[in-house]
């Protein structure tokens, strides 16, 4: 009897144990494009307010252009400790800035409390 309930303590220490260890927020997804001048198509599902991270590698004097095919109901931002601030997101079908420095920038695409309560995102990240 007495190994049985050591049994069930140290099962439900795990298992507490497994679920707050993972509260915290998942790593970035890396963006790979296969050649200079590629794009990727980045696709998932959102609730309302949840975000999903990516980082991406850049050199400095490249285009990045963005292309939110959603931007009703998604929103975006682009940030680096060093060249942008972790601000604002952008609502914008398209937008394009110039890599000030060679590093990686981590993406992060946002679902807005409008509209419905999950929805699929669809963006489009080229670097040229």
């Amino acid at each position: 009897m007495r190994s049985y309930v050591l049994l069930i303590a140290a099962f439900f220490s795990v298992g507490t144990s497994l679920v707050y260890g993972q509260g915290g927020k998942a790593e970035p997804r890396r963006i790979v494009l296969a050649a200079q001048n590629s794009s990727a198509v980045l696709k998932g599902t959102l609730r309302n307010g949840q975000e999903m991270d990516y980082v991406f590698a850049a050199v400095k004097g490249q285009t990045v252009t963005i292309k939110n095919a959603t931007s009703r109901i998604f929103d975006f931002r682009v940030f680096n400790e060093e060249h942008f601030d972790e601000g604002d997101f952008d609502s914008s079908p398209s937008y394009s800035f110039e890599i000030p420095e060679t590093a990686d920038y981590l993406f992060t695409v946002r679902k807005k409390i409008a509209g419905p309560r999950s929805s699929r995102f669809s963006l489009t990240i080229t670097i040229k």
